[in-house]
């Protein structure tokens, strides 16, 4: 069984959102980031990690394609032009959602006080607006690679749940139908849920 290091209200949403996706069997053990519980696990502190066994994985995104590869759902074959373009897509969404995102939370919360610069934050809504607008307009099919849901689809919904929490703008209407929609799995739904259990 797989064990999860972190809370739902992090990036481990991701990975526990993935597990759920492919019907695996895990164990949530509750750790905020940069606690004695999670520096435990990862001696940087940050969350998520996921022990396979005796091996211990760290990045959200690192994990959920070893889980998506290990799997064989919710990616593209390696080696395949489909997998260059999802991954491609997966790192777009990491420099243009995640990072501009964990750039405003470093300047909100996580950093010491003296090192924040609250006025970036505005410069950040407006670069996250643009990349939204911009994966908008690239929505072609039910999922962002086409007819089948992949890693980068919970990635961006997750960004975009973060966005909302963190007082972004809202996204327009055609993104965000897009990301209702994929709210409504039932995957989802028991990631979700796991937080008040």
């Amino acid at each position: 069984m797989y064990k999860v290091i972190g809370s739902v209200k992090t990036r481990a949403f991701r990975v526990i959102w993935m597990l759920e996706e492919l019907g695996q069997p895990y164990e949530l053990i509750p750790a905020a980031p940069r606690s004695d519980e999670a520096k435990a696990y990862n001696p940087t502190g940050k969350v998520p990690a996921l022990l396979v066994g005796d091996e211990l994985l760290t990045d959200s995104v690192a994990i959920m394609q070893y889980l998506a590869d290990k799997h064989g759902k919710l990616t593209a074959p390696a080696g395949t032009i489909a997998r260059a373009r999802q991954d491609a897509m997966l790192f777009w969404l990491i420099d243009e959602f995640d990072a501009i995102l964990w750039a405003a939370a470093k300047h909100s919360f996580v950093w010491p006080t003296d090192m924040r610069v609250p006025e970036i934050k505005d410069s950040l809504k407006a670069e996250f607006a643009r990349a939204a607008k911009v994966l908008a307009e690239r929505l072609e099919g039910p999922f962002l690679m086409g007819d089948e849901i992949t890693v980068p689809d919970l990635l961006a919904v997750h960004c975009l749940n973060w966005s909302i929490g963190a007082g972004f703008a809202p996204v327009d209407d055609r993104l965000a139908e897009w990301a209702s929609s994929i709210r409504k799995r039932d995957a989802f739904k028991a990631t979700r849920a796991s937080e008040t259990s």
